[in-house]
């Protein structure tokens, strides 16, 4: 299939799809042409890519365990190979450090956003 016909099955723009090949997630077989052909497999393929960016992964450790990922009829399932148990793990730990860090960030802004209401003669305002 071509790359239109991969973007309609999938609801993934043609440049997203040429990206993904870029970095290496996708694989079409190139025809005389130049033009990129598709498998079917590669509508799977997509899927799994999809629901692991919205997991939050990197397209880098994407391509480390896509091999990793099956279909169990409409759901997306990872296995439990080493390799794909240490990413989740690591990822995870860098999400949750994130947020922290977002957290800390929004309490800081918080602060600021309540002195600066304050009015400037320095006497609170009765709350």
């Amino acid at each position: 299939m071509r790359i239109g016909d991969l973007a309609r099955q999938t609801g993934v723009s043609r440049r997203l799809l040429r990206y993904y090949e870029d970095q290496g997630l996708l694989r079409p077989l190139r025809l005389p042409n130049g033009y990129r052909e598709y498998a079917e497999t590669d509508v799977s393929e997509v899927r799994h890519i999809r629901a692991l960016l919205e997991a939050g992964l990197p397209t880098s450790v994407i391509t480390r365990v896509l091999h990793c990922v099956h279909d169990d009829g409409e759901v997306v399932v990872p296995s439990s190979c080493p390799e794909m148990m240490d990413n989740l793990s690591r990822e995870r730990t860098r999400i949750n450090l994130e947020i922290s860090r977002l957290a800390a960030s929004r309490q800081a802004l918080d602060s600021m956003l309540a002195i600066a209401r304050e009015p400037a003669d320095g006497r609170r305002s009765p709350r």
